[in-house]
């Protein structure tokens, strides 16, 4: 949450006017020769000591009390927040950077962060903020995390709690923070209200103030509003981007400047309760092995223009965030569910992507018109699936499925890495409540539709490629080799070897996980091939897709919920002269990209890339949360589940067929000890040998199940299904929050009256 501004006597400089006088001083110039300047006295001196400390902090200007001057570079002490994870280190960016600066954020690599007496501290993810020590060296800047800070939402959403004595609380949400936050401001909350809270002062002790109340919050809906509140996401269209979005949705297509594609019956295969459709194939015989195919995409940059305030918001929401109650559209409903969708019957304007597929699978041509397309069918992947499973498919459903073979031939020949990973999925009925959760089921429909926009993918880069244009690239690193040698390591302990002396391709990890027949230990394998790569991303410099295992890569089949695939329609526009002709009114002329966009590109890619990750980070805590509420009526049956990571101070499981990430306590182990073995990922058993891995699958009790914090907890179980001893509770009392009981009252502050003072005598 941005800091409040100062409140300033008049006459006070802003932060703008400050540095402008820093810059344009011909002597070094510190507090006194700022405020002479500005003709400040008394208590204006005050606040002005407060506003330079409050820049310095921000990295505004430098923290010396002689003279300040504009950074040039990276304060030597500053706040930095986590943008990604390289070779298996931190790289932050400076908190207080503007999006819109001129120049690229730093990027610097964190060193480790050391936590209480010397041990190492909890790992940094992307999103986490420290105040770290900087340092430039010849191999770039890195830092040194003094320690972890508060995110700006952290601790600020949560639930109203009422201590005996009358004192109003914020119970966190967020599974990360323990500790409550006193409320100074209560407002108009209730007790056990879910609310939006900001800090008073600086001050951890001064509390927080109630500014929002969402209600209750065990409320299905209440999840995703956390979630969303949680992490920043834009959620409601300011006026002038709903306005926009009007006129935008008045254009008419151009017939003469457009292929006429509507003779074709193409179809829209999509979830069954799909609301914005991107995009739509149809394939035909063309008569020597192969099939002349097209993947029609929604033509959203005809509608979305560069320097609109429509296309600023797009730009800064990044992509849309789909939750099982809602979705954060990147574009206003007029366009996304409306115009831009490509439904049954309707004539919609499309990019087409027409490909030539040999009777080897491989793609021998391709080209990129607009077109004017009207879906012959929207349906789903399950209908689809049926159709074709009972034989009496309609021809086109049948042509789809007989050039998909040829793709997936192609496809195993280049044997991309192939991890199956369960994705679940949430069914509520129609008040909104919890009617199953389930994972999803993986048909060849999806197969088909995937590997149909893979090709798509492939031929805008090479498209764009071949005209030395811009291009928005999915970059999917290989592995570091930190990961590959852990990997290898965990292999060995296993009995089997990786061998890291040649080219690492997928096909290495695809023949590993081949050789692994028990289902066990394929999980555990399969678990630590997915801990070993890297993290997707975009960006203007092609690094291929290895994953995949192609060359060249980019997304262009969903410019409805990606910003990304948007960018790349503007580039095919530009190399491939698809311009359409002027609009009326006020609508920007230009449907390909801007000088913005070209100048910007790393900027702008580095930015989408984030709020994927946010938009990962908050679609996956959702879930959490709906599968916390769908469990906490079972608390105490026995699951059957997978350990999905192992720790020093326990693992955690999954339940078989349904998800959800629980922890298991070593402390709930029972008597015997367990050490932590780093190289096999394994706690041990001193005295049994009894070992917990990753991907061990054993049966334990549901301990608990916090719908509010998406949290859940197991505990191992006995022969005859009953829960194991715990090896001894330590009981803690709730830090920051208040005690339901003890020996001191809840408010009181200052040492307990029988602790001595030890410090010096003053």
């Amino acid at each position: 949450m941005a800091k409040r501004p100062i409140k300033r006597p008049e006459g006070m400089p802003s932060r703008e006017q400050v540095i402008q006088f820093i810059q344009s001083s011909e002597i070094p110039a510190g507090k006194r020769e700022i405020a002479k300047a500005f003709g400040l006295k008394g208590q204006e001196k005050i606040a002005l000591k407060r506003l330079l400390k409050d820049m310095a902090e921000e990295g505004l200007i430098d923290g010396k009390k002689t003279a300040y001057h504009r950074m040039g570079g990276v304060p030597k002490v500053t706040v930095l927040r986590v943008v990604d994870i390289e070779d298996g280190e931190p790289v932050a960016v400076p908190d207080s950077w503007s999006p819109d600066a001129p120049e690229k954020p730093p990027r610097l690599t964190l060193k480790e962060m050391k936590g209480r007496g010397g041990k190492r501290a909890p790992a940094l993810k992307p999103g986490d903020r420290v105040l770290a020590r900087t340092e430039e060296r010849d191999s770039g800047w890195i830092a040194h995390p003094m320690k972890k800070l508060p995110a700006r939402t952290d601790g600020l959403l949560g639930v109203v709690e009422i201590d005996g004595s009358g004192q109003a609380w914020l119970a966190p949400v967020d599974k990360r923070i323990r500790n409550s936050a006193k409320i100074s401001d209560l407002g108009m909350a209730d007790a056990g209200q879910l609310v939006l809270a900001e800090r008073i002062g600086r001050s951890e002790r001064s509390g927080v103030k109630v500014i929002e109340i969402y209600g209750d919050p065990l409320a299905p809906k209440s999840f995703s509003l956390i979630e969303i509140a949680k992490h920043g996401i834009p959620h409601v269209f300011p006026e002038d981007v709903i306005e926009d979005a009007r006129q935008a949705a008045e254009l008419t297509p151009s017939e003469e400047k457009r292929e006429d594609l509507r003779h074709l019956p193409i179809v829209a295969i999509d979830p069954a309760d799909a609301r914005d459709h991107d995009d739509a194939i149809w394939a035909e015989p063309d008569g020597k092995g192969g099939f002349d195919a097209l993947v029609a995409i929604a033509d959203v940059s005809f509608y979305v223009r560069p320097g609109s305030a429509l296309d600023r918001e797009a730009r800064k929401r990044g992509n849309s965030v789909y939750f099982p109650d809602r979705v954060v559209p990147m574009l206003p409903e007029v366009l996304s569910a409306d115009v831009c969708s490509l439904r049954e019957n309707e004539d919609r304007a499309a990019m087409a992507c027409h490909l030539t597929i040999d009777a080897a699978g491989n793609v021998s041509a391709f080209r990129f018109t607009r077109a004017i397309v009207r879906i012959h069918h929207n349906i789903a992947y399950e209908d689809a699936q049926s159709a074709v499973d009972r034989g009496d498919a309609p021809e086109y459903l049948q042509n789809l499925w007989a050039a998909w073979r040829l793709l997936e031939a192609a496809r195993h020949k280049r044997d991309p890495l192939e991890l199956e990973l369960p994705e679940r999925r949430v069914v509520l009925n129609d008040q909104g409540q919890i009617a199953e959760i389930a994972v999803r089921e993986r048909l060849d429909a999806h197969r088909v539709v995937e590997d149909f926009m893979i090709a798509a993918n492939v031929a805008a880069a090479k498209a764009l490629e071949a005209k030395t244009a811009p291009v928005v690239y999915r970059v999917h690193e290989p592995p570091a080799r930190e990961k590959l040698i852990a990997l290898r390591d965990y292999m060995a302990t296993m009995g089997k070897k990786l061998a890291l002396g040649q080219v690492v391709t997928p096909s290495l990890f695809n023949r590993m996980l081949k050789d692994v027949t028990e289902e066990a230990e394929k999980a555990q394998v399969m678990e630590a091939v997915l801990r070993s790569q890297t993290q997707a991303y975009y960006g203007p410099a092609n690094a291929g897709h290895f994953g995949l295992a192609l060359g060249s890569y980019a997304h262009f089949t969903s410019p409805i919920r990606r910003y990304a695939d948007l960018l790349v329609h503007r580039a095919l526009v530009d190399a491939y002269a698809l311009e359409q002709p002027k609009p009326s009114g006020s609508i920007p002329v230009s449907s390909g990209l801007s000088d913005r966009d070209r100048s910007s590109l790393q900027q702008i890619t580095d930015a989408i890339s984030q709020t994927e990750r946010r938009a990962m980070l908050a679609e996956r805590d959702t879930i959490d949360r709906y599968v916390a509420a769908w469990l906490s009526g079972r608390v105490g049956e026995t699951f059957e589940t997978r350990i999905t990571g192992v720790q020093g101070f326990g693992f955690f499981a999954t339940i078989v067929g349904l998800g959800g990430d629980g922890l298991v306590p070593v402390s709930t182990l029972g008597a015997e000890h367990f050490r932590h073995d780093e190289a096999s990922q394994s706690l041990i058993g001193e005295q049994s040998g009894t070992t917990y891995s990753p991907g061990d699958r054993l049966k334990l009790q549901l301990a608990e199940a916090n719908a509010l914090t998406g949290a859940l907890k197991f505990v191992p179980v006995d022969a005859d299904g009953n829960a194991i001893e715990p090896r001894g509770q330590r009981l803690s009392p709730r830090r920051g929050g208040p005690r339901k009981s003890g020996k001191f009252k809840a408010g009181k502050r200052g040492r307990p009256g029988n602790i001595r003072h030890q410090g010096r005598k003053r």
